[in-house]
C-alpha cells in the first residue's frame, strides 16, 4: 500500500508541529544512525569490540599449584 501525496503532507506536518524546525535535523540524523546501524547489523557487518579482541584465559597453573 503505497503513500500517496496527501498522505506524504500529513505526516510532514504532524512531524513538524511535534518535533518542531529547530529539532529536525537532529531527529533525523538519529533516526538515520539508528536505521545504518541495524542495517549493519542485519546484515552481520557490525562486530562487537569485544568479540575481535581474543579472550585471555585465567592462568589456572598458579591456582593448581596451590591447592595440591
Amino acid at each position: 500500500m503505497p503513500l500517496h501525496g496527501w498522505e506524504l503532507l500529513i505526516i510532514v506536518v504532524v512531524v513538524l508541529i511535534v518535533f518542531g524546525v529547530g529539532k529536525l535535523p537532529q531527529t533525523f540524523g538519529s533516526l538515520g544512525k539508528g536505521v545504518r546501524s541495524f542495517r549493519k547489523a542485519a546484515a552481520g557487518e557490525d562486530v562487537d569490540t569485544n568479540l575481535s579482541e581474543p579472550k585471555k584465559e585465567k592462568d589456572t597453573s598458579d591456582l593448581a599449584s596451590t591447592s595440591s
